[in-house]
């Protein structure tokens, strides 16, 4: 298969008022003062000398700043973006603090042709969201994993 892949942790824990999961608002100027479509599931691109789950366990670890937590991993399959990356997601039931979180960072020139490279978090802050919240703050590409995680818990709540 060819084109970019990236793979990450959905992080989601059930409580008496719902389903919620943890993503990231992603840093950077570009997301900025942007809340709608600018929040993401940890997650990062890998390359064919590594596993899709390596890659999501090191991803969590390096946008988080803390190892993945341990505990089933529920594979939610994975999607083409619009942009032609393929992602791919497993669904993980834990409790994390979001206050914890230590971000990675990368760097970009900023502002573009100024020759000044900054650095940025990948994430400047996390939250623990409603399935319901999360379906309008998450980019459009991965949107589509909420709706898995719903079914998953779904089909886990009618067994006896």
């Amino acid at each position: 298969m060819s084109g970019k892949r990236s793979a990450g942790l959905l992080l989601y824990r059930v409580t008496d008022a719902g389903t919620e999961v943890l993503v990231g608002h992603m840093g950077g100027p570009f997301w900025a003062g942007r809340s709608r479509a600018a929040w993401s599931i940890p997650k990062g691109e890998y390359g064919p000398d590594e596993t899709p789950e390596d890659a999501a366990d090191r991803e969590f670890e390096e946008e988080v700043g803390h190892p993945p937590p341990a505990g089933h991993r529920e594979p939610l399959g994975e999607t083409r973006q619009s942009g032609g990356k393929t992602v791919t997601v497993w669904a993980v039931e834990a409790d994390f603090d979001p206050a914890l979180a230590v971000p990675g960072t990368f760097t970009m020139e900023w502002p573009r042709g100024s020759g000044v490279e900054r650095e940025f978090p990948e994430l400047d802050r996390l939250g623990w969201f409603p399935l319901e919240d999360a379906v309008e703050l998450l980019v459009t590409g991965q949107r589509i994993f909420l709706g898995r995680l719903a079914l998953f818990i779904e089909s886990r709540e009618d067994r006896p």
